[in-house]
């Protein structure tokens, strides 16, 4: 009697423990589970779409998932062309200016910690900073009017043997006051420049290294393990990326600068800050629906850019994007938030058709995107 009591009992707790559990799931992953046949259907497009503006010419990574799930995924070429080493799922590949959303999280994270505001300026953070007006808002969705780094230091550092580091780019500007491309907040202009002085926010508040507040707070938290931010320290570990004809390209003045660049991630670690920013575990919903307004409404057509986010505005429908290319890597990492679908795209052999994987959002629904930005 009393070990049918106890069965009873152990059968109680595990039904309990498995209600709990699906809970949990469901609130973390808040998902309409795919069937097989969907699952089919979105592979069998995908994979006609990615032979027709990829196929053997790619070297890189390609995923796409709906719903939390992955509906497609290949893995083709070489992190090695000399020894034929191929790519795989774990393989960190340079993301380039996909790096300037993971920036931009920081930054919101230290704003929900209320040890910045949007609103602070420059000279919070660094009091002889020549440029005046320019907030930490300005920066993020690059409305500074700031100059871009890699032009105005390229002639003292192009020839030198140094590699720049981001407090470098800031002392140039506070000893040699380059030209600003405009007044603050007058115009869109996409500049480099904006987050390497993000990350140097991030350092200067959080006391942390950029790389391993990175680390310690985004890539650790949701299980990135095969992504870090690329710096000085591991030059002697530099993995290249290749021109088109499989020459590799070596490391440069500019190579060691990071927050507008040098995250090196995988497909399936961006899947996951995927999923994580649908689950609000990076930042809140609120705070990313901050980051996803469009602020450069004097912009013409569809496209617009928010915080860390391009953003494509059509029919009450937003496609939240970013594009990078850096040396020989491109990059595309594509959020269809109606259609709770991602398209992440990561090459290492320069292939400026990498930016048409952006098609394979029309085997969820019929999306134009148009062009996307480098």
């Amino acid at each position: 009697m009393i070990r049918v009591v106890l069965l009873i009992l152990g059968m109680i707790i595990i039904s309990c423990n498995n209600n709990n559990k699906s809970k949990v799931n469901n609130h973390l992953f808040p998902f309409r589970g795919l069937s097989k046949i969907e699952k089919l259907d979105f592979s069998s497009k995908a994979l006609n779409i990615y032979n027709s503006i990829l196929g053997n010419e790619f070297s890189g990574g390609i995923l796409i998932a709906k719903n939390g799930e992955i509906v497609f995924e290949k893995y083709n070429g070489f992190i090695n062309f000399k020894e034929k080493e191929h790519i795989k799922s774990s393989t960190p590949i340079h993301i380039a200016s996909i790096s300037k959303p993971i920036t931009a999280l920081a930054i919101l994270q230290l704003v929900e910690k209320k040890l910045i505001s949007l609103d602070d300026t420059i000279q919070k953070f660094f009091p002889s900073f020549p440029y005046q007006n320019i907030t930490v808002l300005h920066l993020l969705n690059h409305r500074s009017g700031l100059p871009n780094y890699l032009y105005f230091m390229d002639t003292a550092w192009r020839a030198s043997t140094k590699f720049v580091t981001n407090n470098d780019v800031l002392q140039f500007m506070i000893k040699n006051q380059p030209a600003a491309y405009s007044n603050p907040n007058t115009v869109f202009h996409y500049c480099n420049t904006n987050y390497v002085l993000l990350a140097i926010i991030v350092e200067s508040v959080t006391h942390q290294f950029f790389p391993n507040y990175i680390k310690e707070n985004i890539f650790k938290p949701i299980g990135m393990q095969n992504s870090f931010v690329f710096n000085i320290n591991d030059t002697s570990n530099y993995v290249p990326s290749y021109q088109f004809n499989n020459i590799p390209y070596t490391l440069e003045s500019f190579d060691c600068v990071y927050g507008d660049k040098n995250v090196y991630s995988t497909v399936r670690d961006l899947w996951l800050l995927d999923k994580a920013l649908y689950n609000n575990s990076i930042i809140s919903k609120n705070t990313f629906n901050i980051a996803t307004t469009a602020y450069s409404n004097e912009t013409k057509g569809n496209k617009n850019y928010g915080l860390g986010w391009r953003l494509f505005l059509k029919n009450n429908d937003t496609v939240i994007y970013h594009g990078g290319w850096w040396h020989g890597n491109n990059s595309l990492f594509t959020r269809l938030i109606k259609d709770t679908a991602t398209v992440i795209t990561l090459g290492n052999r320069y292939n400026k058709r990498i930016y048409n994987s952006k098609q394979m959002a029309t085997i969820f629904s019929n999306k134009e995107i148009g062009e996307v930005e480098e």
